[in-house]
């Protein structure tokens, strides 16, 4: 594996209104920066297509797919994921959740594979929530095991917020293992139960993390013998991020990052990963920080 596999489409990005507080061009920005600064080609991506409605039901009802795709959502649902619908922004997180099969499926065919979006833990299977409308983990998990029978799906998820919505829709998949590792005092308050759930005190810096981290990773990948990882690489945790409350330098995002895929590929586990949670105002100082797991991805690929 010589050439980086990573996936994007440009309805990642959409129009937000003015000031909105959710960095929605962040993912333009990160395409464009993997570019620019030589990490990625513009042969290297690979572009997703919308899954079918049969796919998101997998782990959302019906109705809940319906309400997303033709704007039946009421006014307290809207507001509870905190973004406005729109056609566009329905059009983006279908199309997301497609970024994030296809980087399972490339993983599954090259051992590593990065989606530019994706990680959208907090979504439940009837409702949304914290910037999410769709769980494109939860649905990958349960199509990756539809379309190969008897893969074990390992999820880690290392964004700063715990991942909710997906340990609830997949509490009782005794063939997904869902692992949290986020910071106990943050969103969402009422936290869900997760397979293994590792909550961290504010303030908690690279060596505290990465002490943690190497205590609990290893035994899982031995002990669930996962057939796929899906790596939710948020950025969250990172000491700028207003939204964090953990103390991760870029360093220790780069040598978080670089544990996870060295891990699963010493057990010759297929990691598809995806980019999380990450805020702030510089939207470039953000998309660079995101593209720290692609830039060490590539020295894998390479």
């Amino acid at each position: 594996m010589s050439a980086p596999v990573f996936v994007f489409h440009p309805d990642y990005d959409i129009e937000l209104p003015a000031g909105h507080r959710f960095p929605m061009a962040k993912f333009r920005l990160l395409h464009t920066y993997l570019i620019e600064s030589g990490v990625a080609a513009p042969g290297d991506f690979y572009t997703p297509e919308a899954p079918s409605r049969e796919i998101l039901e997998l782990a959302h009802t019906p109705e809940y797919v319906q309400a997303i795709l033709h704007g039946e959502l009421d006014r307290d649902a809207e507001r509870r994921i905190g973004l406005p619908w729109s056609p566009a922004l329905a059009r983006r997180t279908h199309i997301a959740v497609g970024g994030t099969l296809l980087t399972a499926r490339l993983a599954l065919q090259h051992g590593l594979a990065c989606n530019t979006a994706g990680g959208t833990h907090h979504a439940f299977s009837d409702a949304g929530a914290g910037f999410c409308l769709f769980n494109d983990l939860a649905v990958t998990a349960r199509a990756m095991r539809r379309e190969h029978p008897g893969l074990r799906v390992l999820i880690v998820d290392l964004d700063v917020h715990q991942g909710d919505g997906s340990a609830a829709i997949l509490q009782n998949e005794s063939a997904v293992f869902t692992f949290s590792m986020h910071c106990e005092k943050n969103f969402p308050a009422r936290k869900q139960t997760s397979n293994r759930d590792v909550g961290l005190a504010p303030g908690t810096g690279d060596a505290e993390y990465m002490s943690v981290l190497r205590a609990e990773l290893p035994a899982l990948l031995r002990d669930f013998a996962p057939g796929l990882v899906l790596y939710d690489a948020g950025v969250d945790p990172h000491l700028e991020d207003p939204l964090g409350h953990l103390e991760l330098s870029d360093a220790g995002l780069a040598e978080r990052d670089r544990f996870v895929i060295e891990s699963c590929r010493s057990a010759q586990i297929p990691t598809a990963c995806v980019i999380g949670g990450g805020y702030g105002k510089d939207l470039q100082r953000l998309a660079e920080r995101h593209a720290i797991l692609h830039r060490t991805a590539r020295e894998f690929f390479d």
